[in-house]
């Protein structure tokens, strides 16, 4: 639906504690929205309906998007109590960084659930009911759901982030070809580095979030969140199928794209920077560990 208003719109937002998904809410507010604020840890998101403001509102509740039940209740409860949902926002995800060979089945199976079942989860409940709605030419709603240019580019030291991202990416893009004859949209959103509180978390080994982001990658500073809010709305409020930003990221994009062979060569160089920066990282802490040394 090319020109949407997000005033008077029934939405959910997973994952809307922190980072991109408070972000969302807020803008979301902003444009007039109300806004279900889904987080696994409800004080995050009580603290997202405290900050934001605008015309629209914003009420938290609790979510663990790997309980297909528990996301199924939310939705149904948002259509007990407005009578329809019009946009479902998938953005709940973690990340993991390090050698793949220091990766547990528990680790593939923590970032599994929550990166690609909580997305599928978010799209079961969601997807039938805006079909529903958009029986008769209606529009039915818009699904939105949070990748990355780990989705769309392969990256070193990310192999358990990028297969699911690279899922959500597929999974957007097929969606949208089913629902555009059903009055469902579908925006699968790919930014670069946001500057989030995951560049901080899911490290094993030896990885480090914003050496591998920022300092490996030559970003001076990362993407902010609220801009990239803002941008994911006119996407959506224009019907696009994928955004992807800053435009760093869209330039880099298209030369992977142009340049394969070139981009996984310079992927692997990558690597080898990036493992050059541990042992250099280790090996000081190590030394600062020590203490000074008696002569």
């Amino acid at each position: 639906m090319s020109g949407l208003d997000f005033a008077g719109r029934q939405a959910i937002v997973t994952g809307g504690g922190s980072g991109i998904g408070a972000a969302l809410c807020q803008a979301l507010v902003a444009a007039g929205a109300h806004v279900v604020v889904a987080d696994l840890d409800g004080a995050a998101a009580r603290r997202t309906t405290q900050r934001v403001v605008g015309p629209g509102s914003a009420r938290a509740v609790v979510l663990d998007v790997t309980d297909a039940a528990a996301v199924q209740a939310v939705v149904d409860d948002v259509v007990a109590r407005a009578g329809r949902l019009d946009l479902m926002f998938n953005n709940a995800g973690i990340s993991l960084g390090g050698e793949t060979e220091e990766l547990t089945l528990e680790h593939w199976s923590s970032i599994i659930d929550v990166n690609i079942r909580g997305v599928v989860h978010g799209v079961a409940a969601a997807y039938p009911l805006m079909v529903r709605q958009g029986v008769g030419g209606a529009w039915g709603g818009h699904i939105v759901n949070t990748a990355s240019m780990g989705g769309l580019m392969a990256a070193g030291l990310l192999t358990s982030y990028v297969m699911t991202k690279h899922a959500v990416v597929g999974l957007s893009l097929a969606l949208r070809s089913e629902g555009a004859a059903k009055g469902v949209g579908v925006t699968v959103v790919c930014p670069s580095a946001v500057d989030t509180p995951i560049l901080d978390k899911g490290a094993v080994g030896r990885f480090h979030g914003r050496d591998y982001f920022l300092k490996g990658q030559g970003v001076r500073h990362p993407h902010d969140p609220a801009r990239l809010a803002d941008e994911v709305l006119a996407a959506v409020a224009k019907g696009r199928g994928i955004l992807v930003a800053p435009r760093t990221a869209r330039i880099t994009w298209l030369v992977g794209r142009l340049a394969p062979r070139l981009t996984q060569r310079m992927s692997i160089g990558f690597v080898a920077k990036q493992r050059a920066m541990q042992a250099a990282r280790a090996e000081e802490a190590g030394r600062l560990a020590s203490g000074p040394q008696k002569l």
